[in-house]
C-alpha cells in the first residue's frame, strides 16, 4: 500500500500540489486524470522521488519503476543496452542480459535488441520504455501519460500489455478517460493541485459522463 499524507508541492509561488493524502492499493490498477497542470505528473515524479515535496511525506515498503512521458531513451545506446544500463549501476555484479532479452520477447521486441531509438516507431519506443520500467521487477509502476502521441491501434496495445501485467500495481496518469476507464479500477482526479474525484468504477452508471464532470468543471 502506498501511502501519500498532506502532500504540498511549490514552483516559486505557484502551488502545483496541494496538501494531497491518499492510498493507493499495490495490487490494483489507478487512474489519475486532469487537464494539462493540474499536478499529475508532478504527483508521479515525487512518488518516484525525482522531485521533492515542500511539505507531506510518502510511505511505500516496496519498489516503484517509472515510465515517462517522453520515453528518456538514450540515443546512444541500442534498446539492450537501454534496459540494462541503469540495473547495472545498481548491481554490477549481476547479468542484467537475459532480463532484458525476455522482456523484449514478451514485448515482441526481441528483433530490435540492437537497434538505436531513433530507428523506432513511437509505439516500439514506448514498449521499450515499458520493459526498462520493469526491469527491476517493482511492486508498483508509475506511467506517466502512456498512451500520448500514439494512434488508436497503439494505444489499444498499450492497454492490453498494462493489463497482462498481472501482480502488479499500476499508477497511471493520463488524459486520456477513455483509455483509463477501459484500464483501471479506481480513478482520481486532480484540478488545480487538488483532489476532486475518488472513485473506485464498479458501481459508477455511467463512468465517462461522470469523470467529465469532475474533469471540466471549474
Amino acid at each position: 500500500m502506498l501511502k501519500i499524507n498532506n502532500l504540498c508541492k511549490l514552483w516559486g509561488q505557484n502551488i502545483i500540489l496541494n496538501d494531497i493524502s491518499l492510498s493507493i492499493d499495490s495490487s490494483k490498477i489507478t487512474g489519475l486524470a486532469g487537464p494539462s497542470g493540474s499536478g499529475k505528473s508532478t504527483l508521479l515524479r515525487c512518488i518516484q522521488k525525482l522531485d521533492q515535496p515542500n511539505k507531506g511525506h510518502i510511505e511505500f515498503q516496496g519498489q516503484t519503476g517509472f515510465m515517462f512521458q517522453d520515453f528518456q531513451l538514450f540515443p546512444h545506446m541500442t534498446v539492450l543496452s537501454n534496459l540494462t544500463y541503469a540495473p547495472s549501476l545498481r548491481d554490477p555484479k549481476k547479468d542484467w542480459t537475459q532480463k532484458a532479452l525476455f522482456l523484449l520477447q514478451q514485448l515482441g521486441l526481441k528483433d530490435k535488441r540492437d537497434c538505436y531509438p531513433d530507428t523506432l516507431s513511437g509505439g516500439q519506443k514506448q514498449r521499450v520504455a515499458l520493459a526498462r520500467s520493469l526491469m527491476i521487477d517493482p511492486d508498483l509502476l508509475l506511467c506517466d501519460e502512456p498512451t500520448s502521441g500514439l494512434d488508436i491501434n497503439t494505444i489499444q496495445d498499450v492497454s492490453k500489455i498494462l493489463r497482462s501485467l498481472s501482480g502488479k500495481g499500476l499508477f497511471i496518469a493520463s488524459h486520456d478517460l477513455d483509455f483509463l476507464t477501459s484500464l483501471c479500477d479506481r480513478i482520481i482526479i486532480l484540478r488545480e493541485g487538488s483532489i476532486v474525484f475518488d472513485e473506485e468504477l464498479q458501481g459508477l452508471k455511467d463512468p465517462i459522463d461522470t469523470l467529465k464532470q469532475y474533469y471540466h468543471s471549474s
